[in-house]
């Protein structure tokens, strides 16, 4: 669509001090003459951009130029609004509010905000949470190793790692940056680093990979799980696993089937239905459920 090229045009100007037509004509698949023409209606909707001819010549943006906010419909603002709230949920701040308001300058209705829409990235441990992104952002930006204590399943650990990026997913906070130790690009929960400190500056690696975050990649189907589970705790398989991890049989219970990590997250997780699940594969782990079971009612007999 024209509006979606244009307002790609836009973005790219935006980011790039000069580029030629062309370039903008490859980029978006279409002649050179199209590009021109929306060029020209940039300019008709106030947008100033220069055209310099020649063999360092391309299109510009005019120096100091600000976008004015009316290029954005009060829907976008919306949506700008929902998400720069809920990164002021886990900052400790209200920068991004702050930001809101230079965006929304002169139109209050939007600071109201979609009411409908509310984003908490926060957790339960908010108070030690906020101050740790702040710290970690802040090396980012400014190319500084950190130093941290880790606890992981594997035992407590010293770490320093070169920190690129933050990333918020399966419901928690992470780091992804080159840890000095392995020698390697490696992902941290921030919930499990204490002491955090920054440390020295570093020259930043060229062109550093993202962290595959498929399911496939960090959670491995290790274990192929089966369990009869039952019905009063259906409401959990549907939250945790969804309506296509079980079958309902003819006795009312539950034929749950799905992908596990390691074998202490089955054990773990079938004994959190006490008497309400029975583990029927694999086979092996079985064996490990009823010592672990056996394990905790000796802890509770022993006087």
């Amino acid at each position: 669509m024209k509006l979606d090229r244009m307002i790609g045009i836009l973005s790219i100007l935006l980011q790039k001090e000069k580029v030629t037509a062309p370039y903008l004509a490859e980029k978006f698949e279409v002649s050179r003459r199209t590009i021109n023409r929306d060029i020209e209606a940039l300019c008709m909707a106030g947008i100033p951009l220069v055209t310099e001819q020649g063999i360092n010549g391309g299109v510009s943006i005019m120096e100091g130029y600000k976008i004015d906010r009316t290029l954005l419909s009060a829907s976008d603002m919306q949506a700008i609004l929902a998400g720069l709230r809920s990164l002021d949920s886990v900052s400790g701040t209200n920068r991004y509010a702050q930001l809101m308001e230079k965006l929304s300058a002169g139109a209050s209705n939007l600071l109201a905000g979609d009411t409908h829409i509310l984003i908490d990235l926060s957790s339960w441990y908010k108070d030690t949470l906020s101050p740790k992104i702040e710290l970690l952002h802040g090396a980012i930006r400014s190319g500084r190793r950190v130093s941290f204590c880790y606890y992981a399943p594997k035992g407590e650990s010293k770490r320093v790692i070169e920190p690129y990026d933050l990333i918020f997913q399966w419901s928690s906070w992470y780091i992804w940056g080159w840890c000095v130790r392995r020698e390697d690009f490696r992902m941290f929960k921030l919930g499990r680093m204490t002491d955090l400190k920054i440390e020295e500056a570093f020259e930043k690696r060229g062109d550093p990979p993202f962290p595959d975050l498929s399911p496939e990649r960090v959670f491995p189907n290790a274990y192929q799980v089966k369990a009869r589970i039952m019905p009063k705790y259906k409401w959990r398989l549907v939250e945790e696993y969804g309506l296509d991890s079980f079958t309902e049989q003819p006795d009312g219970t539950l034929l749950f089937s799905f992908g596990f990590a390691d074998k202490t997250s089955v054990v773990g997780w079938i004994a959190s239905f006490g008497e309400g699940a029975e583990l029927l594969e694999p086979a092996e782990l079985r064996r490990e459920v009823l010592e672990f079971a056996e394990g905790i009612r000796r802890r509770y007999l022993t006087p």
